[in-house]
């Protein structure tokens, strides 16, 4: 399927590792300019070596974004880049442990700086550019804005404003033909999933369990499978699709609770 989005112009923030990488990977090979947002310069040029290695094009900047004036200025450097912008992916953030319990106030607005304020202010600095193009954004969410996980309320409060400001947007950006989704993770195994596991006293045995508990084959979800729903979102071909959250997890959030294997 042709999805028609070659040379379009998308921001994905976090893009350099993880879920953000293979949105970018799956961008490109649709013939996307992807453009990796991402704190690590040397992460950014490692992937646009391997963009580059099967010929296809894209752009990186490095930015901290918890720092306002970073979204402001890699959103200014896009345009002067390439004048326009056709879609922005919200991508990066933290599941960095900040409970109710043991946690502060600092620590909270950190977390919340981590994993939400920077989607607002990316979206708010992007959006001239979208209404010229009519181009649409995108938030990828966790379960934890609908399920909870216990110990995370900096990132479960995030993944909530996340799925609020998706519909919000929808409805606030309805008259400029900009659509607004968001794709919602259960259990990916990103790089980032990995290093919790290996943390546990049993990694193999935990992970087992978890797999165990998701109904669909059994399976974590891969990052191709949220890859592949994040660029069609992104495409023509999703045209009349805006304000969804739409849960790439194997059914693990909504399914019979009676379907797991014990």
């Amino acid at each position: 399927m042709n999805l028609e989005l070659k040379d379009k112009v998308i921001i994905v923030t976090g893009g350099a590792k993880g879920i953000g990488k293979g949105i970018v990977l799956a961008l490109a090979q649709e013939g996307a300019i992807p453009v990796i947002v991402g704190r690590k310069e040397s992460d950014n040029v490692l992937l646009l070596q391997e963009l580059e290695a099967f010929g296809a094009k894209g752009y990186a900047i490095a930015a901290e974004l918890t720092k306002p004036e970073a979204c402001k200025s890699a959103v200014e450097e896009v345009m002067r880049v390439f004048g326009s912008i056709d879609g922005l992916v919200n991508n990066a953030g933290l599941n960095d442990g900040i409970s109710l319990e043991h946690g502060n106030y600092e620590e909270f607005v950190s977390s919340l700086h981590n994993s939400l304020i920077h989607y607002f202010l990316m979206a708010h600095f992007a959006l001239p550019a979208l209404k010229l193009s009519k181009g649409n954004i995108l938030n990828i969410s966790s379960k934890t804005g609908e399920t909870g996980q216990g110990g995370t309320s900096g990132y479960a409060a995030s993944n909530g404003g996340r799925n609020a400001l998706t519909r919000e947007w929808a409805v606030e950006l309805l008259p400029y033909d900009i659509r607004v989704n968001a794709i919602i993770v259960s259990e990916c195994m990103t790089p980032q999933y990995e290093k919790w596991i290996q943390t546990l006293p049993n990694p193999l045995e935990t992970l087992q369990k978890i797999t165990n508990k998701i109904p669909f084959q059994n399976r974590m979800t891969t990052i191709e499978e949220i890859a592949n729903m994040a660029v069609f979102l992104l495409s023509s071909k999703s045209s009349h699709t805006t304000g969804q959250l739409i849960y790439v997890d194997g059914g693990y959030v909504h399914l019979d609770r009676a379907l797991i294997n014990d």
